[in-house]
């Protein structure tokens, strides 16, 4: 496809915009869109939908996967939704946080709805109000104290100024976005799935070394592995672990390490020590915690900043989580940096019986991992309580095994780990890409009007592009109609 820009273009007079082609039409949003605040009708019968991606990645703002409500929360001040309508989340508009809807139901007080009163494609709108050109906007009409307490109200996106082209164009610039994130969405799939299986390679070779599976010697700076033998073996009872080397200790993390749940928050509360902290996402997305990660400004009181400062060894596993697959994701610190480990975490202390860094890969083996799967409690979020990270069941070799274990596990990984951060590289830049393309054509950067648009049957666009941000997503509930 040849892009290229349109042939003549005009001061659209808005400092977002810029320049837009000739054409086009630049109104205030309340000439364009009215709001619509219809309540909901508790005689109707409805399904509930629960969503739960993140708002600033948020694909669409209502789902059709359906189950039926089983709570006893009153929906009465919900307010329905119907298709072609748009819906905003007024405390996260600047997050991203709007989309079209596909479907009919209700949606929270804490979206308003809008509907276009001229002739606007409501695909042309999702795209645009998605774009990070008009989510700048929108913060900067949103009011609040701050980022937690912004608030983009009905009358202030009405003062929002959008471009308008004309409907066969908006439709055109549709059909060729659908397309292109079709492609994207088909790419991203396939290094998600490549990813998944370098982990499930990664996987075997920690959980054979961690089980003890495998001998590995050291022959003059060289490992040499080879399968140990069954009669090696003796049973244990453990419904995860099993069987174990007969020579190694089986232990319960209570007697290895000292366990401490974190309760620091986020805030900055007056009188207490500014601190650097060490958040959820910071586990989740590392394997290691060291100075390369941009750590969150807070405050900290003396006694949480004695008992939650980080030191080189220590291990800092996810407590909570939405899902219990995310549950015990560890990480290890490598640096002295004087960061305090926040809420949703927990910070594991090797003593001097067990290395810190075996004991970090013991906790990825899959029998551990399960063990803190299975204990996590919760519905709609999982938790681990102090109780259930200490009596987690660890194998213990010798001091010397421990150290071959990890050497052989870091060697075996090393091409793995590089193999997969490659492929994340590359997947965030076609997600930078095209994020870029589509506000380039919706913002009339690019002329999409003459180009042939092939049919996209067959192409998967429903996979989720973006990148897992398990804490702090939003759990957005909306109703679908039945049919």
């Amino acid at each position: 496809m040849n892009l290229k820009p349109y042939p003549e273009y005009k001061d659209s007079g808005v400092a977002w915009l810029g320049d837009v082609p000739k054409h086009w039409e630049i109104h205030p949003n309340r000439a364009l869109f009215y709001e619509r605040n219809k309540k909901n009708n508790p005689k109707m019968e409805l399904l509930s939908v629960t969503i739960t991606k993140g708002v600033i990645r948020q694909k669409e703002l209502i789902s059709n996967t359906s189950k039926k409500d089983s709570s006893n929360e009153d929906k009465s001040k919900y307010k329905l939704v119907k298709q072609g309508d748009i819906a905003y989340n007024k405390m996260r508009m600047w997050q991203g946080a709007v989309g079209a809807s596909k479907y009919e139901g209700i949606v929270s007080p804490a979206y308003i709805i809008v509907h276009p009163r001229v002739e606007m494609n409501e695909w042309f709108c999702h795209y645009l109000f998605r774009s990070p050109k008009y989510v700048k906007e929108s913060h900067r009409y949103s009011y609040g104290i701050c980022d937690d307490q912004l608030s983009l109200r009905i009358d202030d996106f009405k003062k929002i100024f959008t471009p308008k082209p004309q409907l066969q164009e908006q439709r055109q610039i549709v059909k060729f976005l659908d397309y292109k994130t079709a492609q994207i969405a088909r790419f991203i799939k396939a290094k998600k799935r490549m990813i998944e299986l370098l982990k499930e390679q990664k996987q075997v070779i920690i959980n054979d070394a961690v089980t003890g599976k495998i001998v590995i010697k050291d022959e003059g700076g060289r490992l040499k592995v080879e399968k140990r033998p069954d009669s090696s073996f003796i049973p244990h009872p453990s419904s995860f672990l099993q069987k174990v080397p007969e020579h190694w200790e089986v232990r319960r993390l209570r007697t290895i390490a000292t366990v401490k749940p974190s309760g620091v928050d986020k805030k900055s509360h007056e009188g207490e020590l500014p601190v650097q902290l060490c958040n959820y996402v910071d586990v989740y997305k590392n394997q290691e915690i060291n100075s390369s990660l941009n750590f969150m400004k807070a405050t900290a009181t003396e006694e949480e900043i004695k008992n939650f400062t980080l030191i080189p060894g220590d291990i800092v596993i996810t407590k909570d989580s939405e899902t219990w697959k995310d549950i015990a994701v560890p990480a290890i610190v490598t640096e002295n940096m004087n960061v305090v480990c926040a809420y949703h975490l927990a910070l594991i202390r090797a003593t001097k019986e067990i290395t810190s860094k075996y004991l970090y890969r013991a906790i990825t083996a899959d029998p551990i991992a399960d063990h803190f799967r299975v204990s996590a409690n919760g519905v709609t979020r999982f938790g681990l309580s102090q109780g259930a990270i200490k009596d987690a069941i660890i194998p213990v070799p010798t001091v010397a095994e421990q150290s071959q274990i990890v050497t052989y596990i870091e060697t075996k990984t090393a091409a793995l780990d590089q193999a997969i951060s490659r492929t994340e590289r590359e997947i965030a830049l076609i997600q930078e890409y095209r994020t870029r393309l589509v506000s380039d054509v919706v913002t009339g950067k690019i002329d999409v009007r003459d180009i042939e648009i092939p049919g996209i049957a067959g192409i998967d666009d429903t996979i989720d592009e973006s990148i897992d941000e398990p804490e702090g997503e939003e759990e957005l509930e909306t109703e679908e109609a039945e049919e």
